[in-house]
């Protein structure tokens, strides 16, 4: 069984018991998610939302808060003297998938 879930802006294909990477969620390390917005939920049969799918979500467990590596943006013009460093490091949440229902 899996499902289709939207979090962060970006859609992601779930399945009991695997990790995944998401957009950083406020909860503590342990805590418990819901992700309310499934869009597709496939068992025995195939439910697809319009845009969601009524009834039907999916728990989580928080494993960590973290950020990705850092990435070096650099803004350069030729001859004219400008030049602009900058770092970024994105924040993320890694997310045990636990329970979908639906």
């Amino acid at each position: 069984m899996y499902a289709i879930i939207k979090t962060g802006g970006k859609q992601y294909c779930v399945e009991e018991g695997k990790v995944i990477t998401v957009e950083k969620l406020d909860a503590e390390k342990g805590a418990e998610v819901t992700f309310e917005e499934v869009l597709l939920v496939s068992g025995d049969d195939v439910k697809i939302g319009q845009p969601t799918v009524a009834g039907a979500k999916v728990t989580g467990k928080v494993l960590e808060q973290g950020k990705a590596a850092k990435i070096r943006i650099f803004k350069y013009k030729a001859k004219s003297n400008y030049r602009r460093r900058q770092g970024h490091r994105q924040p993320f949440t890694k997310v045990q998938i636990e329970k979908i229902e639906g």
